[in-house]
């Protein structure tokens, strides 16, 4: 149950970035352009477990798209609450499918569980 919870919660959050998205009426085709950019952290692997562990973490992990749409909200700069919303859904979709932040042994062993 605590599983199936999780996964209805970053559907959630999926749901509620794509609304916003839309509310706003952003630009779609740059949603779609910039919406699998977070797994270019996966590149750190190519140097070792650890350092990719560590940048694909920092760009999985909900701070750093709160921090932007925290700071396109305060400053009214829209880009930043593009790039917020779009690394939100990412983020929420990795997710909901089962992938999570990763551990420095492996790449498929997430917090979720094991891919």
């Amino acid at each position: 149950m605590p599983k199936l919870l999780l996964h209805l919660e970053e559907l959630s959050i999926l749901l509620m970035s794509v609304y916003f998205y839309w509310h706003f009426e952003f630009s779609w085709l740059l949603f779609f352009l910039l919406l699998f950019a977070p797994d270019l952290s996966m590149l750190g692997y190519l140097i070792n477990n650890k350092i990719g562990s560590i940048c694909y973490n920092l760009f999985h992990t909900y701070i750093l798209a709160i921090l932007l749409l925290f700071l396109g909200f305060i400053w009214t700069i829209d880009l930043l609450l593009i790039l917020g919303m779009i690394m939100s859904a990412h983020i929420a979709i990795d997710r909901t499918i089962g992938y999570g932040l990763k551990y420095p042994g492996n790449f498929k062993e997430t917090h979720l569980h094991k891919v």
